[in-house]
């Protein structure tokens, strides 16, 4: 009667760690598992971004905050990239599971909503962080760009990984098919990459504008990466790193209710 009494009660601490290290494992090799399309497609993208815009824009544009075009664009490019595939990281997990009906896989082992975040998390973290370190290897044999503040960029690349695994993650569980996944990434995410200062100074646009853009949380990650490597930016990286931490804690306490209410997961 003791051993039945004891089934279904954690027996491996407050955190359940193998639980934890197997799900982000998980997620790490989901995309490891099409490296092509996961690391490779990116790089190639944020190739053509540079070419296009260097070539359209570059000569008549001049300085811009006191560095030529193509070295102003180069960090927001990396950015942009990177929180386009920390975001599709989480989220087309989460989507592909309640469409394929196996979703149960993750939500029935023994762990806890907590544990659940920072595993999916973990994934889209970790595809992040590589893209940018590829991007910015291309960025340094083509334009020799070194980092000014290498310590700042990895933070900011980290902070703006995460977030942006957060919102995929509550994109995912929001989303029960692929057309509201598209609609939430094309006129959510991608306008607020897009309009965060990626290619362009907030300083240069009205002040209507400028005001809005400072409420857009992905802003402050795009100038904390160029401040990280080109030692300029609009804005305080101390500004920006405090509120990449509140927008992170922000939508990481999301997905826990999320997840713990079993929001639009659970029939």
């Amino acid at each position: 009667m003791a051993e039945i009494s004891n089934m279904g009660t954690r027996r491996f601490g407050r955190v359940n760690w193998l639980g934890l290290y197997t799900l982000a494992v998980r997620e790490m090799q989901r995309f490891m598992a099409v490296w092509t399309q996961t690391l490779l497609a990116p790089l190639v993208t944020a190739g053509l971004f540079m070419v296009i815009f260097s070539i359209a824009i570059g000569p008549r544009r001049g300085d811009v905050m006191g560095v030529d075009f193509t070295t102003f664009i180069a960090p927001g490019i990396l950015m942009m990239t990177v929180i386009q595939n920390a975001f599709a990281n989480t989220s087309s997990s989460i989507v592909i599971s309640k469409v394929q009906g196996n979703i149960v896989d993750t939500l029935m082992p023994p762990l806890s909503a907590g544990e659940l975040v920072l595993g999916y998390m973990a994934g889209g973290v970790g595809r992040g962080v590589l893209v940018a370190l590829a991007i910015a290897l291309g960025q340094f044999a083509v334009l020799g760009l070194v980092p000014a503040h290498p310590i700042w960029m990895m933070v900011f690349v980290v902070l703006g990984a995460a977030f942006l695994s957060g919102l995929g993650m509550v994109a995912g569980i929001f989303a029960n098919k692929f057309d509201q996944m598209a609609a939430i990434t094309n006129f959510v995410v991608t306008p607020l990459a897009f309009l965060s200062g990626t290619f362009y100074s907030v300083q240069a646009l009205p002040p209507v504008l400028n005001e809005i853009t400072h409420f857009n949380p992905i802003f402050y990650m795009i100038d904390g990466v160029r401040y990280g490597m080109i030692g300029v930016s609009d804005s305080s990286p101390w500004l920006g790193l405090g509120v990449g931490i509140g927008a992170t804690l922000a939508i990481s306490i999301t997905a826990l209710w999320m997840f713990a209410r079993g929001y639009r997961l659970k029939a």
